[in-house]
């Protein structure tokens, strides 16, 4: 019977999907990268033109954002990228203004964010709209002109 499973094996046409080799899906990666001058454009779109599967770069120097349309991963570009050019990348973190619902709220609004955009931010509003621990509130409390017992603690 072991035979039998082994040659049964090379007959199944159900594995023959997952052996073979998907192809990577044509994507949009946008990189938030400095840009200071011609030049230092021209070294961050040579690093990424030649990458296998890049169709279009496209870079906009006012805003230091960089556009890579093809079939890449993002994680792929941004670490060759930083090698190349010995900058400092990440994804694109800004989104339309229109696009947040409170675009003012605490740990979304950036000065360095380009005119129409805010930092897009779920995650880093949830931790600076956390309320006071119980210990802060009794020392800040216990010290208060509205308490009728700060006299007795000094």
């Amino acid at each position: 019977m072991g035979v039998l499973d082994h040659f049964s094996g090379f007959f199944d046409c159900s594995h023959a999907s997952t052996t073979l080799k998907r192809r990577k899906q044509l994507q949009t990666v946008e990189i938030k990268v400095r840009i200071d001058c011609e030049g230092c454009e021209r070294k961050v779109k040579r690093a990424v033109e030649g990458m296998r599967g890049v169709q279009s770069v496209d870079v906009v120097r006012k805003q230091n954002k960089l556009t890579v349309v093809g079939y890449v991963e993002p994680e792929k570009v941004l670490s060759r990228l930083a090698h190349r050019t010995g900058k400092r990348v990440e994804l694109w973190p800004y989104v339309p203004y229109d696009a947040v619902a409170h675009p003012y709220a605490a740990g979304v609004y950036d000065k360095k964010a380009p005119a129409g955009y805010v930092r897009y931010g779920e995650q880093q509003q949830s931790h600076q709209l956390g309320r006071a621990s119980s210990t802060e509130v009794r020392y800040t409390t216990a010290f208060s002109d509205e308490n009728p017992t700060a006299c007795v603690i000094m």
